[in-house]
């Protein structure tokens, strides 16, 4: 399966489940008037949009490259993801934490709680499933020797970070929203219920602040690892006739799409033919370890002289 199928299925694994989910969460909350079910309800409902919006820019970034955008539509993915941690922090967080604070003024009694337990059990199973075609689609891009933290921290697709973190999140926004309930009613006190309200809210926010900050660091051009980079330079160094090979400027156009400029200086003695030669079995060696460099560009320092 490619990468892109993969990012596919486990936003859409994660659309469907959340679809369902909100629906039942806002029944039992309006059956129960548990504030800690009516935030989870607004939860799968921001998570269903958010689904659809990384489907979007999935799907927008792939156009072909044109005039104006000579480089592709690659950013638009990270443009979109930043939009899907504005609307986590400000509407799903934001109304989570204003429903909790609201219950906590003007506390409910609870009612039965029997439809909240179901509601809850069923939806940590299917968000539960959801989080593991995510989880599944980023060890798919986890590099040898790389541990699932840095792979998760490093990842250059929001529609596979964006949907961990969304889907881990809802998993353990379930888990509160169900200690919430059960304390709520074991002590028959409300202001449980409105507290684990304000905690979902939190806990979205700040995995909002997370996407946030990976999201602008792509947008603003961040390049690849400094491994990367130095692995870069010792290629190019491989090459007959290279005799320098100054630090390589690279930036994320898209995932599996990234752009390299190297700085290269050739033995004086070499000929224009054989500086090209020598330019293209770079590209070629780089290419061939680190296929998603998509563009290439070299600058010859002895056949600039030559010119």
């Amino acid at each position: 399966m490619s990468a892109n199928s993969s990012s596919k299925l486990s936003l859409y694994g994660g659309i469907a489940a959340n679809v369902a989910i909100a629906a039942s969460k806002f029944v039992a909350a309006y059956l129960t008037g548990s504030s800690a079910m009516l935030s989870e309800g607004i939860h799968s409902l921001v998570d269903t949009g958010n689904g659809g919006l990384l489907l979007y820019g999935l799907s927008r970034s792939q156009r072909p490259a044109d005039a104006q955008h000579p480089f592709g539509h690659g950013k638009e993915l990270y443009f979109w993801a930043l939009i899907v941690a504005v609307l986590i922090f400000a509407i799903g967080g934001g109304m989570s934490f204003y429903e909790g604070i609201k219950h906590l003024e003007h506390p409910e009694p609870l009612e039965d709680a029997k439809w909240n337990y179901i509601v809850l059990g069923v939806s940590i199973l299917f968000e539960g499933a959801a989080l593991v075609l995510a989880l599944r689609a980023l060890l798919e891009k986890q590099a040898p020797g790389s541990s699932f933290w840095t792979t998760l921290r490093t990842s250059r697709d929001p529609a596979v970070f964006a949907s961990v973190l969304e889907n881990a999140a809802a998993v353990a926004g379930l888990l509160i929203a169900l200690l919430g309930v059960y304390f709520g009613h074991l002590l028959n006190n409300p202001l449980f219920d409105g507290g684990a309200s304000i905690i979902i809210g939190l806990l979205l926010m700040g995995v909002a602040v997370l996407l946030v900050s990976r999201t602008r660091a792509l947008l603003v051009g961040e390049g690849v690892s400094d491994e990367t980079l130095a692995e870069l330079q010792t290629l190019a160094r491989q090459i007959p006739g290279v005799t320098t090979v100054r630090p390589p400027l690279t930036m994320y156009l898209a995932p599996d799409d990234v752009m390299l400029a190297l700085d290269v200086d050739f033995d004086d003695h070499l000929t224009a033919t054989q500086v090209e030669e020598a330019v293209v079995a770079v590209q070629n060696r780089i290419r061939a370890g680190h296929p998603e460099f998509k563009r290439i560009f070299i600058e010859a320092k002895s056949l600039a002289g030559r010119a």
